[in-house]
């Protein structure tokens, strides 16, 4: 059936739930998953900012927007998650696996065993029928101050990889690779490491929360329907050559 490109990328009836969604990337994603169609549950450890992000986008977009209290790196918060937006919604088409952390360390010598269980709870624990697990680049190529969290995200690139292939054809799994981005955790950069990655990027700045929309709309849409198991920089060309 032929569809016009409006249509493709048209979500209207389906449910999408984003993991920490209620700040920076996801909070961009929620709002343009709304925009186009979706009806959204919201999930992170801040019940209050998920409630005022719901809000919000019931206003801005007319659509349907659930606040769940998650703490992805608890399996049975995640089960709470799961429950919460089939008693809802009855339903799931599109799963953001957005949620991360990096918490700062001086040295690999400071990173105890609680530490490293830690950030890899949330950031490699990961249906509906498109799954689209937000990465880093740094998983590609894993600098000595972050090396828990692109240890665990690179978990996450591989089991994203093997889920493209565990509940096909109903269901699609992906990567998305952003590079740096403006978010919070950019806050507890050295001062000017902004401006030198931005250039060293070749569109001369560094990635925005709103960069990630346009591709994390494409992969939750019909537009997409034979993109599984790809891997996406989404990075400015900052690992071009990789």
């Amino acid at each position: 059936m032929f569809k016009t490109p409006a249509e493709r990328f048209d979500l209207t009836g389906k449910v999408a739930v984003v993991t920490g969604g209620s700040r920076g990337i996801g909070k961009a994603v929620v709002e343009g998953l709304a925009a186009a169609g979706a009806d959204v549950a919201i999930a992170s450890r801040k019940l209050e900012a998920c409630e005022q992000l719901a809000a919000e986008v019931r206003s801005a977009t007319g659509r349907d927007a659930l606040a769940v209290a998650c703490h992805v790196g608890h399996w049975d918060d995640c089960d709470r998650l799961a429950a919460a937006v089939y008693d809802h919604y009855g339903r799931c088409d599109v799963l953001v696996n957005n949620a991360g952390m990096s918490p700062l360390y001086p040295d690999l010598l400071s990173v105890t065993e609680e530490y490293y269980q830690k950030v890899h709870a949330v950031n490699a624990q990961g249906h509906g029928g498109s799954i689209i697990n937000v990465t880093t680049a740094g998983s590609l190529r894993p600098g000595t101050h972050e090396l828990p969290y692109t240890m665990a995200k690179a978990g996450l690139n591989a089991l994203t990889l093997a889920l493209a292939g565990a509940w096909s054809p109903k269901v699609r799994a992906n990567l998305v690779i952003p590079g740096a981005y403006d978010t919070d955790i950019a806050k507890a950069w050295a001062p000017g490491s902004k401006e030198r990655i931005a250039d060293m990027n070749p569109l001369a700045r560094i990635g925005e929360p709103e960069d990630m929309v346009g591709v994390c709309l494409f992969l939750a849409s019909d537009a997409s329907s034979y993109v599984n198991g790809a891997q996406i920089l989404v990075d400015g060309g900052a690992y071009r050559a990789l």
